[in-house]
């Protein structure tokens, strides 16, 4: 049997990582788990919001603005000391984790997103932990990906549109459905730039608003070539350079989960309470970590289960990064490491930590597994709208295959989608 060129290999490669947006499924999970958690975030600080982050917080507005005329930090909320300026930044942070989590204009939420985390994170530093952390990095990481391909509403409407234009209900130049409000948002978010711009308000940064200037025109240029030039080559040219944006975000994104654990592994390898192995026993009899005190001291007062699970914490989070190109073996590191933050979320009340760090494993979640997943969810949705409203749903168009069409379709793209 005759072996493969070299050169065919890796010209095939190139080819692939320049002519698709790889791993759709995970960047949809990454996308949906990481603005459902800080959504859930801030619905549970509401009634706290103003004593973290705002005109009634410790680390006052004065203060904040000394910090970040220092470290030059972004943070919208320094541009006015307004309580209702305030309730505004915080109001639009939920909207936008809420629409980035349904995926509608997911390049637009993004962005928007983005600055909602950093503005609120940044007016606060102090009030973070390690969960925050990895919020802070995988908001900057999203707008560099196309997490709409399933999963979202932009991509039940690509598929709409799809069917419509095989159907030949579109005719030729008129704007495609949700053209108008990717249009509107274009605009709005141009003017808040330019404004941001010359009032200073992006923060003593380079890479911040060269990245935000890049957006907004490449989208301006992405809706004009969609729009007037869909087969022209400058079209492809913007596909090539956004899926090699996607491509190389998602393996920084692995990199960082891999940095991640590595680090707290081999950092617990030094400490001595984790190599006698009883370093689980003390979180759980701190009060502050024991949201449910029974269930914490009946696993503390077994010295095994502590000494077998401190062990394992260390072995697994040591072990994973050199277990990637086994899959058999990274899929059961996976799990495990899965049921160790619901365990730490249920233990020791850390939710939105534990929320983070699983939304992040996702990444290296099989797609296979995620395919399943995603039909045994539209299955369980079918039957509860079946019951509810007693009656059959519409059959969904291409329900069992990719929720989006290929990257390169002509008009698979809004101004900001």
């Amino acid at each position: 049997m005759s072996t493969p060129h070299p050169a065919r290999g890796l010209a095939g490669s190139i080819q692939r990582v320049t002519a698709s947006a790889l791993g759709p499924y995970q960047s949809a999970v990454i996308r949906i788990g990481f603005s459902a958690t800080f959504l859930l975030f801030l619905l549970r600080e509401l009634p706290h919001r103003h004593e973290m982050y705002g005109p009634d917080a410790p680390w006052h507005w004065d203060l904040a603005r000394q910090l970040i005329s220092g470290n030059q930090a972004f943070t919208t909320l320094m541009w006015s000391d307004s309580t209702i300026w305030f309730e505004t930044v915080y109001a639009l942070a939920l909207l936008s984790s809420l629409l980035l989590m349904l995926g509608w204009h997911t390049r637009a939420a993004s962005v928007v997103f983005m600055a909602g985390v950093l503005s609120l994170q940044n007016r606060s530093i102090f009030m973070g932990d390690g969960g925050d952390n990895v919020i802070h990095l995988m908001a900057i990481y999203l707008v560099l990906t196309r997490c709409g391909q399933v999963w979202s509403l932009d991509a039940r409407r690509a598929r709409r549109r799809e069917a419509a234009a095989r159907a030949g209900q579109e005719a030729g130049g008129r704007l495609v459905p949700g053209e108008p409000a990717g249009i509107v948002l274009w605009v709005v978010l141009g003017a808040v730039l330019v404004g941001a711009a010359v009032a200073g308000g992006l923060g003593g940064t380079v890479w911040l608003p060269l990245l935000l200037w890049c957006l907004w025109i490449g989208q301006g240029a992405w809706w004009a070539v969609n729009r007037y030039a869909p087969r022209n080559e400058f079209r492809t040219l913007l596909d090539v350079i956004a899926n090699l944006a996607h491509n190389a975000t998602l393996v920084v994104i692995m990199a960082e989960v891999c940095l991640i654990y590595a680090t707290a592994g081999w950092y617990k390898i030094q400490g001595s309470r984790w190599q006698d192995g009883t370093a689980l026993y003390y979180p759980l009899k701190l009060e502050y970590f024991t949201p449910w005190p029974a269930l914490s001291d009946l696993l503390a007062s077994s010295g095994v289960m502590v000494m077998v699970l401190s062990y394992a914490t260390v072995i697994v989070q040591v072990a994973f990064p050199f277990t990637l190109f086994n899959r058999r073996v990274k899929n059961v590191l996976l799990g495990a490491m899965i049921c160790e933050h619901a365990g730490i979320a249920l233990l020791l009340g850390l939710p939105f930590f534990s929320m983070a760090m699983i939304a992040a494993d996702a990444v290296f979640l099989p797609t296979a597994f995620l395919v399943w997943l995603g039909r045994r969810v539209t299955t369980g949705r079918e039957r509860l709208f079946r019951r509810r409203l007693g009656r059959v749903p519409a059959p969904r168009a291409a329900a069992d295959g990719p929720e989006a069409p290929e990257p390169g379709g002509d008009g698979s793209h809004t101004l900001v989608g």
